[in-house]
Parts: C-alpha cells; structure tokens; sequence
C-alpha cells in the first residue's frame, strides 16, 4: 500500500495519477460498518481494473475546530490504521491534514480538489460522511457536486444488535470495559502497542514479574482494571493479564494510569522491545490491598480466572 500524505492545496498533478475506486471517511477504529465501505471500494476496484484507495484524515476535526486546545485519543491512532488498511488490500492511502484551511472549503471546492482532482471515478462513503465548510456537504448533495466526474455509491448503517456501530459506540464500551463486545464490533481484537521500560521491578519480587509499556499518548485505552490479554512478540503469541492503572497497593500518588502485562510462562528481557497488546476480556477492577500477601493471593486468583478463560475459548 501507498501512503500519500496531503494538505490544501496539494500539488499532485492530475494526470500522473490512477484513475481509482475509493472509499472516504475518517474511519477511527476500523470497525465493521467502516470495514463495509472500505471492502466496496476494493472489491469494486477489481471489478473494472483500478487501484484502491482510501481518503482519510488526521488529526480529528474537532482538534483543530474547537476553540479550547484539545487531545484526543484515537480507538485506532494513524499507525494502527496503516496496518489494518494494508491488511484490507488498499493500494493507495491518501491521508489529508485537518486544518482550518481545509475547514474552510465550501463542498465544491472539496470535491474539485481532493475527489476530482485526486482522479477518483468511483468513490464510497457511508451514508453519514459529510464534507466542506461545515459539513454542508453530504450524500444527498454530491450527485450535484460531481460535476459528473465520478460515480459514488451510499453505505447504508451496519447495525448490531439492534444499534448502529459507530465509533462514538465503541469508545463508551471501552470506557465501560467492555472488550468483548469491543472485539465483536471490529471484528478483531482491540489492540494496543507499547515499548517495554524500566518499572519498578516489584512484580518479579512477589513472583509476578511484570512489562510496564510506554504506549502512544494518543491511542485510546479501555477503563481502568484487570484484564485477560495475548502478547504478541516476535510472530509469537502469548497468554497473560494486564493491569492497567495506578497499582495503588504501591503507588497510592500515581496520577496516570499505566499498563503492566504478567506474561504467562516467559521469563526472558524484553527491555526496549515492542509488545502488541490484544484485550480479551475485563476480569475486575483495580483494587488497594492493606497487606501484600493479599494482593499476592488476588493475582493468583486472577491468573487462574485467565487461564480458564483462554483454555475455554480455544
């Protein structure tokens, strides 16, 4: 896959690039309903002999549009999108800088710019993608847009269970802990990357050694807690449990949650490496202990739990 970074104007010229079939949309998270538009797009694309693409955007709009400076953590930050679009066969991405100059575009000049003059022929998009100047722009206005340049096709809503899967959606279930329902809806398992530091090596003292992660300051965690998670090191897969929070046995005065992973049955330095985190499943919440033979008998109970879990699901 191709990954061309743009912001307005770009400079690409029109005739030096593929005519394309593509999809658009922010597409935080990847989810099922996005995976639909995405897979239209690539299927059509084989269909009449033309590349993909995705037309994405980074960083959020509501970054840049809201008046107070905001951080925003994404289910899927840009790096993590890159690798699932590759996986979905994408040949090119296009990722378009959000600023307050392409805030400014009226919906024409949108689609002159970045669909016209990006050669798309076919472009899909999910029923609620709006564009322009204040979203003026939308699926019910394009037709007239399109200055007949290019075709496009509508995604209607993917739902489960009744409800629209949406981003908005998934952040409250993470926000609830809910990462088996998360897992459903994105039709894989929530993942998050991390490079192993130094800690506090009390883990290894009470016989649980311990990975504490730096992870992306921008990538979404799920609600604080006790997880059953898979390690993912070297195209090799391990079973182990996650603490992510303050670990407030130890460090009552720590303000930031952190992730520490237990790797069950592995007991080589991983210092400096990269693990990939996948959530299976919210065993409970972060709890104080008075004494640490308590603490030590709960992890022991939750490795237990774990274990169950992960020899029921295969």
């Amino acid at each position: 896959m191709r990954t061309i970074e743009l912001s307005y104007p770009h400079t690409l010229v029109l005739e030096e690039l593929p005519e394309t079939v593509s999809a658009i949309g922010f597409f935080d998270g990847i989810h099922r309903g996005h995976q639909r538009v995405i897979q239209t797009a690539v299927t059509e694309a084989r269909k009449v002999n033309m590349e993909s693409a995705v037309i994405t955007f980074h960083p959020h709009p509501s970054v840049v549009l809201q008046k107070e400076k905001k951080q925003i953590q994404y289910i899927t930050p840009l790096r993590e999108k890159k690798e699932i679009l590759q996986r979905l066969n994408v040949d090119r991405l296009y990722i378009i800088t959000f600023n307050k100059e392409l805030s400014m575009l009226s919906p024409q000049e949108f689609i002159d710019h970045f669909i016209i003059g990006l050669n798309i022929k076919h472009l899909v998009a999910g029923f609620d993608f709006s564009y322009g100047h204040k979203g003026k722009g939308d699926m019910n206005t394009i037709q007239s847009q399109s200055r007949d340049a290019f075709m496009f096709s509508t995604i209607d809503k993917i739902e489960a269970n009744g409800e629209k899967i949406s981003s908005t959606r998934i952040r409250k279930l993470l926000d609830a802990g809910n990462v088996e329902r998360v897992n459903d809806l994105l039709n894989r398992h929530f993942s998050t990357y991390g490079i192993v530091i130094d800690g506090d090596k009390r883990g290894k003292t009470i016989g649980f050694p311990t990975a504490n992660l730096r992870v992306n300051p921008e990538a979404l965690l799920p609600k604080t807690g006790i997880y059953a998670v898979k390690v993912l090191y070297k195209n090799e897969v391990y079973e182990g449990m996650a603490n992510l929070g303050t670990n407030p046995t130890f460090t009552p005065d720590l303000s930031q949650p952190r992730i520490e992973v237990n790797i069950f049955d592995y007991n080589n330095d991983l210092y400096g490496e990269e693990l990939q985190i996948e959530w299976h499943a919210f065993i409970r919440d972060e709890e104080k202990f008075d004494q640490v033979d308590q603490l030590v008998k709960q992890i022991e109970n939750d490795e237990k739990k774990i274990r169950h879990y992960f020899s029921i699901q295969e």
